[in-house]
């Protein structure tokens, strides 16, 4: 049942999708996106957040912002033969400082270009916290992970139709102002839209109904900037039998399918599910990225996953480069059960420790030979 604010918000989220559907380029034809997807070297990377970071606000904030530290990491991706990153931005950065966020995104794409990485930039995240506040961050739980990464938009932002021109400001000021940067790969507009995983309890009260309306809407935000890169949002609940079968989307599915200009998908599986996935969404003749995927503990590995993206030329993009406060080492049960005085027989995800050395030294092998790093 829809309450009269919901109600409300529906008829406010149609006006502003209406009146920026007007200006916003269209969606790229199928011949567009694979010209695009064929100019592009084969497209390895991480998700990355630098170490000393909990979550996205730590790494953008003035106070926090660490270039060096980015500088070396990016260093250790570029020796893997690494050429993107995905890396998450947030709605709040852009109300606090506008033309210091600008500024920080662009030192941080120019160390990016140093190491011949050109990133993806995620706009919007429905994981983990919904409750994001600027200024200091809270330390690590001990033992949990990604016990202090954060939603954008927040809970707060997202039932209040009032902030949404906000909202509309962050994408297309941040759009417009990278739109023609051949230094930025691609912009990922939501990161699992709808998402309740981590904090259930206190989340948005009919999240994925809402989530649904205002998908659509931030897909014409960016279009609007006329950005030269691809837009997309992530597959990332169900598999291929759902994603091949138009039939069965459901309404952010579809939103997904239907305005991403190329196609891209979260896999956290055993291989043969990997490979499902990619056959079921080659339907769709337009790129495939696979923008989150390495689990050890439940079967993604490099050692199965990386080689079958690279027989069928799907972009790769890890979970995690280097350990760090987002202690995504530890795995997803962690929430539930923290590992305090004993560590997982395995980690969940990253690649190296925090002094830079491999946490398997045949993984990093393994990658430097697939990308053909020396």
């Amino acid at each position: 049942m829809i309450t009269k604010s919901g109600r409300f918000a529906i008829v406010f989220a149609t006006v502003l999708l209406l009146s920026s559907a007007a200006f916003a380029r269209p969606r790229w034809t199928e011949q567009e996106a694979n010209s695009w997807y064929q100019q592009q070297p084969w497209l390895v990377g991480s998700n990355f957040i630098p170490k000393d970071a909990i979550n996205e606000l730590e790494m953008w904030q003035a106070d926090s912002f660490d270039p060096q530290e980015i500088d070396k990491e990016l260093g250790l991706a570029e020796a893997l033969g690494m050429n993107t990153m995905r890396v998450f931005l947030h709605d709040l950065l852009w109300q606090q400082d506008p033309e210091g966020f600008k500024a920080r995104l662009d030192q941080f794409l120019s160390i990016a270009s140093k190491h011949h990485i050109r990133p993806m930039l995620v706009l919007f995240d429905s994981c983990w916290d919904p409750n994001p506040k600027l200024g200091p961050q809270r330390p690590p739980i001990p033992g949990v992970h990604n016990s202090g990464w954060v939603q954008s938009p927040g809970a707060s932002a997202l039932q209040d139709p009032s902030q949404y021109p906000r909202l509309q400001a962050y994408v297309s000021g941040v759009v417009g102002a990278f739109a023609r940067d051949q230094r930025v790969l691609a912009w990922d507009v939501w990161n699992e839209p709808g998402n309740r995983i981590g904090t259930d309890k206190q989340d948005s009260k009919n999240k994925k109904e809402t989530v649904a309306i205002l998908l659509p809407q931030v897909f014409e935000w960016a279009r609007s900037a006329n950005p030269s890169q691809p837009l997309t949002s992530g597959l990332w609940d169900g598999h291929a039998s759902e994603w091949g079968d138009s039939t069965k989307w459901s309404s952010v599915e579809r939103t997904q399918i239907e305005q991403s200009d190329v196609i891209s998908f979260h896999n956290y599986e055993w291989p043969e599910q990997f490979e499902a996935d990619i056959i079921a969404l080659q339907k769709l003749k337009r790129p495939i990225l696979c923008t989150e995927y390495m689990a050890r503990a439940v079967g993604s590995t490099f050692d199965t996953i990386l080689p079958l993206a690279k027989k069928y030329h799907v972009a790769a993009i890890n979970w995690g480069l280097v350990v760090g406060k987002t202690q995504t080492n530890l795995p997803w049960e962690s929430w539930q059960h923290p590992y305090i005085e004993d560590q997982p027989p395995i980690w969940f995800h990253d690649i190296f420790y925090p002094d830079g050395h491999p946490y398997r030294e045949r993984e990093v092998q393994l990658i430097r030979d697939l990308t053909g790093k020396p």
